[in-house]
């Protein structure tokens, strides 16, 4: 049975500083997850937040906080982020030598483990942990910045992910570029997370949210002509 269209704004397109406006904003407006990118400046070009500002955002939302560990290694922070209030964390393929291990680790913490694919990462790299997940996310942009344009191939490898994936109750979620012009492919494709920061927080504009969220979950379920 496939899993119901899930909508996870990205916080990294947010205003920070009115950062806990911008999440009550997109609770309100109608997110199922709230997307939070974490970026060291090492395994991607760019420096984003820690531990400190999810506990931060923790308090003001009861949605599942989508933690994208983009960090290099991982493990070690793996507990401060769960003690902080994570409810996922998803560990790139590459960002460590024991996957197994790594994912091992954050269902010990009680949370849902997922994993993530770069544009060049293969399929085959999820094949022999698919039983320990909950979430596969499939980047469709080079992780480090919002705002890129969407890589195309990106939808031959989440038909490939959810040809893997089965009957399994696992998320499988992508990442980069997504909006309402590409919702119901990326839904056709397998994707059942969507993750979107520029295409529902430009302009930062907290009555615009509501809408654009709507508008995107439509938009993955429209059958077009």
């Amino acid at each position: 049975m496939p899993l119901p269209v899930r909508i996870a704004p990205s916080i990294l397109s947010a205003d920070f500083a009115r950062l806990g406006e911008e999440v009550r904003a997109i609770d309100e407006g109608g997110a199922d997850y709230i997307h939070v990118d974490v970026m060291d400046g090492h395994f991607v070009p760019n420096i984003t937040i820690g531990p400190l500002i999810v506990k931060a955002i923790r308090p003001l939302t009861e949605k599942l906080l989508d933690v994208h560990l983009m960090i290099a290694p991982a493990d070690p922070y793996l507990e401060a982020f769960a003690e902080a209030g994570a409810d996922g964390m998803t560990v790139h393929a590459e960002a460590g030598p024991h996957l197994h291990r790594s994912l091992q680790a954050i269902r010990a913490l009680g949370k849902r483990a997922g994993v993530a694919l770069n544009p060049a990462t293969p399929v085959e790299a999820v094949r022999h942990v698919i039983d320990i997940v909950d979430l596969v996310l499939v980047m469709s942009v080079n992780p480090g910045f919002g705002g890129q344009e969407f890589i195309p191939d990106a939808l031959e490898k989440l038909r490939a992910m959810r040809e893997m994936i089965g009957g399994r109750a696992i998320d499988l979620e992508v990442d980069g570029g997504v909006g309402t012009e590409n919702a119901r492919a990326l839904a056709d494709a397998g994707a059942n997370v969507l993750v979107a920061g520029t295409s529902i927080l430009a302009g930062n504009d907290p009555k615009t949210y509501g809408d654009r969220i709507a508008a995107l979950r439509q938009a993955a379920v429209t059958v077009t002509a």
